[in-house]
């Protein structure tokens, strides 16, 4: 062997020997306990997501959560703080402290425990944050999209106000699906400078159900909201356009999630958990299925006004656009008949798919229904802020927003059928569910007006459908 290769693998070792990496550095300094909560915990990479599997009580969970994931947790901090500052001129550390103020005392105790276990974690990882920083990461979307709207103008405050516009979902069942049974579908849309939501979590607590969910990093909860749990329920939502109310003396809707996903048994349950002290916060139209009763249900759940329905044969569908009338005309501005928006587009085009496709739709179909590019404004195949799988970035004269090109779309899609939720199995790609890939660079030098976003704009690869199953490994 070449004596210049030897001399490097030698020094290889020695480095290896005399000067461990700080994860092992960290790791020797843990605690038993903390020791034996990290051997049942652990994380891998696969086709673009971070697969993280944690289990046990609360605080366990939590330090599994923070500790394993903490170089992530660290960066999501600073792209968040980089949005609110820029979006709003206000520091970050004055929105941890609102909300410490509005959301950390009404938090359920064991979420809370969970968050206080994420904080500790990430300590032992080397990185500092708070209670408030993390229930501030968990309800930045109530926070930052509903709260602070509501309060902007008492404070002068010309806020940025971005396209919103998030998801696009479907559930069929009954005479709609090829088996007869539960096929779900959803994707993400949302701002590219976010943080990733990249991460399939695996749950195992001590008390409730196994839950297999997406979600972000440092949250309790999904925010993207694709899960299923082994009481056979699987949800999605899409969030509900221009919607206004909200009420501070309630429960933040990421502890509600969190709660109702680990403790409900029926679609109901559900429901019910997630009504209770709701503060109108990250309002949404949830997309629910049971696969035990081949139910499926949507809830669109505002502040005072709440639309319900529920069947075993048809479907429901979701691109932001409430369709319960006191919903619509009370607690939101949105028309339900602008075509040239990118909620009422989609919801017309829905209509066109699921008519298509009846009796047809499996998980297959699925993965193409959420990678749709028709535009029925326009008559033609043209992905922009109209098309089921969402390309804003692309969309030269967006309507409903003074900001064209503006970097947000679909980073993700994920299916699932009954057949799969009963072995806690789903199908997802994460980037696109087209397989579109994002140049983060080739974006800002066609469209310098975002170079603000230079810092956390982030490549996305084109990646396949890949499946994940709890307790992979």
């Amino acid at each position: 062997m070449n004596k210049r290769i030897i001399l490097a693998l030698v020094m290889c070792l020695l480095v290896l020997v005399y000067f461990p990496s700080a994860q092992v550095q960290a790791q020797n300094e843990l605690t038993k306990e903390q020791q034996d909560w990290i051997a049942k915990a652990y994380r891998f990479d696969k086709d673009g997501w971070i697969y993280l599997h944690i289990e046990g009580a609360s605080e366990e969970r939590g330090f599994q959560n923070g500790y394993l994931m903490a170089k992530e947790i660290k960066e999501a901090i600073r792209q968040y703080n980089i949005d609110w500052n820029y979006g709003t001129s206000l520091p970050w550390p004055w929105l941890v402290k609102k909300a410490g103020e509005i959301l950390t005392p009404k938090v359920d105790k064991e979420n809370l425990s969970e968050i206080d276990g994420i904080v500790e974690g990430m300590k032992a990882a080397g990185d500092s944050t708070s209670e408030d920083e993390m229930v501030a990461v968990n309800g930045y979307v109530e926070l930052s999209e509903y709260w602070f709207p509501s309060i902007k103008d008492s404070i002068s405050i010309n806020a940025l106000d971005p396209p919103k516009e998030s998801c696009s979902s479907f559930i069929a069942t009954g005479s709609m699906t090829a088996d007869g049974k539960i096929v779900l579908g959803h994707n993400t849309m949302d701002g590219y400078q976010h943080p990733f939501s990249n991460i399939i979590i695996d749950i195992v607590p001590d008390k409730g159900h196994r839950i297999l969910m997406q979600t972000s990093p440092g949250l309790i909860h999904s925010c993207t909201d694709f899960f299923i749990t082994d009481a056979g329920l699987v949800g999605s939502e899409t969030t509900i356009g221009g919607f206004f109310p909200f009420d501070v003396k309630g429960i933040p809707e990421f502890s509600r999630m969190r709660s109702a996903t680990q403790y409900a048994n029926s679609i109901d349950e559900w429901c019910a958990i997630m009504k209770k002290g709701n503060n109108g916060g990250y309002a949404n139209a949830w997309l629910l299925g049971d696969i035990k009763t081949n139910e499926i249900a949507r809830l669109e759940l505002g502040l005072k006004n709440i639309g319900y329905e529920k069947k075993t044969d048809g479907y429901f569908t979701g691109s932001n656009l409430p369709i319960d009338l006191n919903l619509l005309r009370r607690e939101t501005k949105e028309s339900a008949t602008n075509i040239k928006t990118s909620d009422v587009a989609r919801s017309v085009r829905w209509k066109q798919l699921m008519k298509e496709y009846a009796g047809k739709i499996n998980v297959e179909i699925a993965e193409k229904l959420e990678a749709d590019h028709y535009d029925v404004y326009l008559n033609k195949i043209q992905p922009g802020g109209r098309s089921i799988c969402g390309h804003f970035d692309l969309d030269p004269q967006y309507s409903g927003s003074s900001e064209p090109f503006y970097p947000l779309g679909t980073v993700d899609g994920k299916v699932v059928d009954a057949n799969m939720a009963k072995q806690m199995t789903f199908m997802a790609r994460w980037g696109s569910a087209c397989g579109m890939a994002f140049d983060a660079k080739k974006f800002l030098d066609e469209h310098p007006q975002y170079d603000w976003m230079s810092s956390i704009l982030k490549d996305r690869p084109s990646e396949p459908w890949t499946e994940f199953k709890a307790g992979e490994k």
